[in-house]
């Protein structure tokens, strides 16, 4: 019997994957001055060996001002390469193709670490001021961020550009963009953070006018023959929001431009005002399958995705192309090597590891 889709290769341009599995960005907070150490390297490290397709680091961001906390990975200082470099190389070693999620926190930036309580950190504390699209702030009790002008706006663009060379120089093999959650670009997308009147706002294609100068200037700093994601909030969950209708044209505007190879479909984030209706496995799959159907683009499928029954079902049923494992591979960083045995898949593991099977 042939393997389960789940667990046969994909291709992204000149980048083959050994299968869909996708090890989602999640922050790990515990970098110093945007570089990262041991841990960072024994995280990735541990899963790549275990068999997925792709690995993403947590998400890298900008600039100091653009990191969610001060414990966030940064792509934006010269000594941010070499250890890029190391980790694209670890999880090259693994077999699996290495991944980077490069992001701007917005109005979600200069923040406490989770386990810290997870607020505002003012400046006097130590914090730094935000940047957004509009000087609303994410929580009552924070400070309003900066509402930056169209220049400020083109500065970051800019930003993200010298973030895709580092990728690129460091050895990465995928880049994904952070539009979700959020973080500066779901929240120049999003009409609940962003009341802006110029060509940054209003209707929805001015809203998404700077995530697209974003994937232009990415481009012109990443290789033609290597992918490009994207990851979206497909909804807000709170009325005035985003709703999937929207993602749907994003992903078709996207698919437009010919070079981004994927979205990534996630969902909520743009405020804690949000109500998920329903939290259940598989519960944002809906949307990837919606944007890939309507959209015409390869997508990748989120969310409590924990057995590899369900992760097989959403492959092979075509209602996305991926499957980003979170939470799960926390718990457990073998589960992907879990999900082969239970599916009847041989991998082919690192020397070091094949005699787990034994």
């Amino acid at each position: 019997m042939p393997d389960p889709l789940l667990f046969q290769p994909i291709t992204f341009r000149s980048v083959t994957a050994r299968n869909r599995i996708a090890i989602s960005p999640m922050c790990q907070y515990c970098a110093e001055d945007g570089l990262g150490w041991d841990w960072h390297v024994q995280n990735l490290g541990a899963k790549a060996m275990a068999g997925p397709g792709i690995v993403f680091t947590e998400a890298t961001h900008t600039s100091a001002i653009g990191r969610i906390t001060h414990g966030c990975l940064g792509a934006y200082e010269p000594e941010h390469v070499e250890f890029l470099r190391r980790l694209a190389s670890l999880i090259g070693y693994g077999g699996a193709v290495p991944g980077i999620q490069i992001s701007h926190a917005g109005r979600k930036a200069s923040s406490q670490r989770p386990w810290e309580g997870g607020r505002a950190l003012l400046p006097e504390d130590g914090g730094w001021d935000a940047q957004a699209a509009s000087a609303i702030p994410f929580h009552d009790n924070s400070p309003p961020p900066h509402a930056m002008s169209a220049a400020e706006m083109q500065g970051v663009v800019a930003e993200f550009a010298a973030s895709a060379r580092m990728a690129r120089d460091a050895g990465f093999k995928v880049v994904e963009l952070h539009a979700a959650h959020g973080y500066l670009l779901h929240s120049v997308l999003s009409p609940v953070s962003n009341t802006r009147n110029d060509g940054y706002g209003g209707t929805l294609s001015g809203r998404a006018r700077m995530l697209m100068e974003v994937v232009d200037a990415v481009l012109a700093e990443w290789p033609d023959d290597l992918p490009l994601f994207v990851r979206l909030s497909c909804t807000d969950w709170m009325p005035g929001g985003l709703v999937p209708d929207d993602a749907v044209q994003i992903g078709r505007w996207l698919k437009a431009r010919g070079d981004v190879d994927l979205v990534d479909c996630s969902a909520g984030g743009v405020s804690p005002a949000a109500r998920i209706p329903s939290v259940h496995p598989g519960y944002q799959v809906p949307y990837a399958d919606r944007v890939r159907r309507e959209a015409g683009i390869a997508t990748g499928a989120v969310g409590m995705i924990r057995t590899a029954e369900l992760a097989a079902e959403i492959v092979a049923n075509e209602r996305a192309d991926l499957v980003f494992i979170g939470r799960a591979v926390l718990a457990d960083p073998g589960w992907t090597l879990r999900a082969a045995e239970a599916l009847g898949v041989t991998l082919d593991l690192p020397p070091q590891y094949r005699r787990s099977r034994a």
